[in-house]
Order: structure tokens, then C-alpha cells, then sequence
């Protein structure tokens, strides 16, 4: 008597049960057997996929799927895997009884007696068209946004560019009219004198440029970033006011990081000015240089290894996350205008994207602010210094061969021109006692590091130097063959020719 009525209960369960998962809209709830044939049919699937129970019971489950997937045999495979694994999980294109389509959320599991014998599968799909719609809307309007900021960026980079070489320009052109109009030689003598340190100028905002475009070309060997800090020292101090003092610590024994010495010193001054400013010229700037050992994922894009890293540190106002934010864009500064051109931090960003290095920032409103860089630590190593008196020099523009064929004579060299590539391999062939040749890299025909292979190849000894202003692009297919070549970035000083010359 009671297990009947034990009996009767369970019947009634099951019946509530049943009559509950009919019942759902939302989800399209059916028992498939063993081979995939609909057994059960609840208003949900009705619902969303348009079959009524009698059109459905009793076809395959397939019919639910594309021609595409049918044809690289989907359905069968989500039920051998659930069968196997215990569950299958999905999302991709279901068809509707009309032929539309929709975006499922399908779940598979697979229904065993107590036996383990598989009796059959409960499958639940859900229609998730439009969330699947609204998150592609949000992607399109990432998409929008990014590409309006971009714009907003480059209009401001732009403008900036126009505005400092328009003032830069404006003293040239200035100065050339008034020595053509004065015969005072000591008028003519400051005119020069001013025309040249706003060239000087023009040449330190490109390199700005083309480092936050990660284009700057780099001198990277290892060095001793100690030893470069030490000798960088009084300049950097330099930069602060009688009321500011700088706390130089530096690890012992550190290791060797690849960094360009020219470089990495700018970048280090850019620091130490912007904290100067953020600290209103008063209180104490901490330089820091050790050795730190990173594991993967500590340092954003960073590699686990040992690392080199430099912290400038101030106790100014800090920065608000906003400001955070955009800290390292292009022309995007706090301080007034006249007071800086807003490439500082860019141009460092840049650097050390360039190093395979990094940039972090620590700041807070009212906490001051924390710039560190990570540059790869490795061994040292050395090369041998050479000198020569030959030297040919390769240019396609007559008035750079012309002013480059001047500083070198200047300096005591016997010098041979070309103005191609071409030219110049016959001249080195007729010419053996040639030591280095000088060449531009971006040249019509025969660029300058396809020509500086071809005649390291015909003469091994010969030292080779090129030159570029827009150096990373010609030598990014190049970067395993230019290791024995020395690099110099335009425009160039005669102090910039000798110290690149000296390193030969």
C-alpha cells in the first residue's frame, strides 16, 4: 500500500516536472534519443524555432543546423562529445522553421540509466540573436570611438608640428633676410648664431617625434647604465634650481642593459624636468637605477628575465587617473603654454617600446609621481675601435653630399662621392684602399643597406655607417644584418660625425 502510494507521488512529481519544462518560453527544452531524433518538444523551442510538436517529433535534430555545418557533420559531433565528456557547450547559427536564421546558446547532456546504458540526450538552446547583436553594436562603437581618438590625436599632433616649426621656420627665414640686408658683421655673426639654434631645435623635436613613433633609430649596445648615469650626472643636476636637489642611488654591480647611451640620458633629463615642474621647484628628486628580476605578466608585455630599471621619483601633486590616462600622448601636457611642448613622456614611452623595454607610471593626486623603465639586462661585450683616412660617402641629394663632403674634409679624411648605389660598388672596386663608406639609407635603386651588404660581402674589412632620419622602416626586414653596421640619425652635428667615426 505505501509504495503504491510512494508510487503515485512520484508519478505526480514527474507530471509537475514535465508540465513545468513544457511550459518554459525562454529555452527550448527537447530529449533527443541515442542517434539524435526529437522525442519531446516544449513551447520554447516552438516558440523560437516555429515547428509545432507534431511537424517535429520524430526528425533529426540536424534539421535545426546549416548546410554548413551539416556538411562538415557538426551535429554529430556535439553528441559524441557530450557522450564521451559529459556535456557539450556551443554557440553558433541555428535555422528556424521560415528558413531564418538565429544565434544559439546550445547545451547537450547525455542521459544514462543507473546501468550506464545511454538512453538518450536533454538538449537546451536559448536564442541569444540579440545579445550576440547588441555586443557587435558595442564592438562598432569601440571601433568608432578609437578611430575618433585617433583622429583627435593626429589633429593635434599635426597642429603641434605646425605651430613649433612655423616659429622655427619664421627665425630662419627671418635671419636669412636680414644678412642679406646687413653688412655688420656682428649682426650677421648673432643672426647665424640664432638661425642655428632654432635648426637645433627643429632636429631635437623631430627625434622627439620619431621616437614616440618608435622610428627613432637607436645606437642599443650593452653598457654600464651606472657608469652612463655618473657621467650624465652634472647635467642632470643641472636641470634643478639651487632649492632642489637630486638623490642619485645606484645598485652596485649592475648588470649591462642594451641602451643607447644618447638616448637613454634624454630620456633620463626629460624625467628629471618633468619633475622639477611637478614639484613647483622645490624638494628633492630621486634617481634610482637597479637590477630587478621579473616574472611573466609582472610588468605589462615584459618577458620574465632580469631587467635593468630606472625610477625618477618625485613628491609633486601627482596626477589624477584622467590625466594618468593620457599621460603619454603626443602633445598632451598640464603645465602653460610656452612651458613645454607635451612630447617629453611620449618621447620616452617611445624609447622604450623601441628597447623591448617598459614604462610604468605610480601616481596619485597629492602622492607625487613614479616613472619607471625596464630595460633588458644582458652581458657585456665589446668591439674593438678602428680608425681610417678614405672614406666614400653615398647620398642621392647633391646638397647633403655636398655639406657631408665638407665635414669630412674638415675633419682630415681623403673623400670619394657617389650619389647611388650602383656608382659606389664600382668606385670601392677601383678604389681598394677605401676604410668606410658613409652611405644614406633611403635612396632610389640600391638603397644604403642593401648596398652596405653587397660591398661588406665583396670587402669584409671595410667599416660601413649609414645614416637616416627614418631609419627603422628601410631596416626592419634587415635587423639580423646590420649588427656590424654603425648607425647615425640626420640631421647630424659634427660632434654627432665625430663620436660615430670615433666608435669605428
Amino acid at each position: 500500500m505505501q509504495q503504491s502510494a510512494q508510487s503515485n507521488v512520484d508519478a505526480i512529481e514527474a507530471e509537475r516536472f514535465r508540465q513545468f519544462i513544457m511550459g518554459v518560453t525562454d529555452y527550448a527544452i527537447y530529449m533527443l534519443s541515442p542517434q539524435g531524433v526529437v522525442v519531446t518538444w516544449n513551447a520554447g523551442a516552438q516558440r523560437f524555432k516555429g515547428y509545432h510538436p507534431d511537424e517535429i517529433i520524430g526528425q533529426h535534430f540536424s534539421m535545426f543546423y546549416t548546410d554548413e555545418d551539416r556538411a562538415v557533420d557538426r551535429p554529430a559531433h556535439a553528441l559524441e562529445v557530450a557522450r564521451t565528456t559529459g556535456k557539450f557547450e556551443d554557440e553558433g547559427w541555428r535555422v528556424r522553421k521560415d528558413g531564418s536564421r538565429f544565434w544559439a546558446s546550445v547545451v547537450i547532456d547525455p542521459i544514462v540509466n543507473p546501468e550506464g546504458e545511454l538512453l538518450g540526450f536533454a538538449k537546451i538552446t536559448r536564442d541569444i540573436t540579440e545579445r550576440r547583436v547588441a555586443a557587435e553594436q558595442l564592438e562598432r562603437a569601440r571601433e568608432q570611438l578609437f578611430q575618433s581618438q585617433k583622429l583627435e590625436a593626429i589633429g593635434k599632433l599635426t597642429g603641434g608640428i605646425a605651430h613649433d616649426f612655423n616659429n622655427l621656420l619664421n627665425v630662419i627665414m627671418n635671419g636669412l633676410e636680414l644678412m642679406r640686408m646687413s653688412r655688420d658683421p656682428a649682426m650677421t655673426s648673432k643672426t647665424i648664431d640664432t638661425m642655428s639654434r632654432a635648426a637645433q631645435r627643429g632636429a631635437s623635436l623631430t627625434q622627439q617625434l620619431l621616437a614616440f613613433a618608435r622610428q627613432q633609430p637607436l645606437r642599443q649596445e650593452p653598457h654600464d647604465a651606472g657608469r652612463v648615469v655618473r657621467s650624465f650626472e652634472a647635467v642632470l643636476r643641472r636641470a634643478l634650481p639651487d632649492d632642489m636637489r637630486l638623490n642619485l642611488q645606484v645598485e652596485s654591480e649592475l648588470p649591462q642593459a642594451m641602451i643607447d647611451p644618447t638616448q637613454f640620458e634624454s630620456a633620463l633629463l626629460n624625467l628629471v624636468v618633468n619633475a622639477r615642474d611637478a614639484m613647483n621647484g622645490h624638494g628633492d628628486v630621486l634617481l634610482e637605477l637597479s637590477s630587478v628580476v621579473l616574472a611573466n605578466g609582472e610588468v605589462e608585455r615584459l618577458p620574465a628575465g632580469r631587467y635593468v630599471r630606472a625610477v625618477v621619483k618625485d613628491s609633486g601633486m601627482g596626477m589624477s587617473p584622467q590625466t594618468m590616462a593620457r599621460a603619454i600622448e603626443p602633445f598632451f601636457t598640464t603645465k602653460e603654454v610656452g612651458k613645454g611642448t607635451g612630447l617629453g613622456l611620449s618621447q620616452v614611452y617611445g624609447l622604450m617600446q623601441q628597447c623591448q623595454g617598459a614604462l610604468t607610471l605610480t601616481s596619485g593626486v597629492g602622492e607625487g609621481t613614479s616613472v619607471s623603465l625596464y630595460f633588458p639586462a644582458v652581458a657585456s661585450d665589446s668591439v674593438p675601435a678602428a680608425s681610417a683616412q678614405k672614406v666614400l660617402l653615398v647620398d642621392d641629394q647633391p646638397e647633403v653630399l655636398e655639406t657631408a663632403i665638407s665635414l669630412f674634409s674638415h675633419l682630415g679624411y681623403e673623400v670619394l662621392a657617389a650619389d647611388n648605389g650602383a656608382q659606389a660598388l664600382e668606385t670601392l672596386r677601383g678604389d681598394p684602399d677605401i676604410a668606410i663608406l658613409f652611405s644614406d639609407v633611403v635612396m632610389p635603386g640600391m638603397g644604403g643597406v642593401e648596398l652596405a651588404k653587397a660591398a661588406r660581402a665583396e670587402f669584409p674589412n671595410l667599416k660601413v655607417v649609414l645614416a637616416s632620419g627614418y631609419v627603422q622602416t628601410a631596416l626592419r626586414d634587415d635587423m639580423p644584418d646590420i649588427a656590424s653596421f654603425e648607425l647615425i640619425a640626420k640631421p647630424y652635428r659634427l660632434s654627432d660625425l665625430i663620436r660615430t667615426l670615433k666608435a669605428l
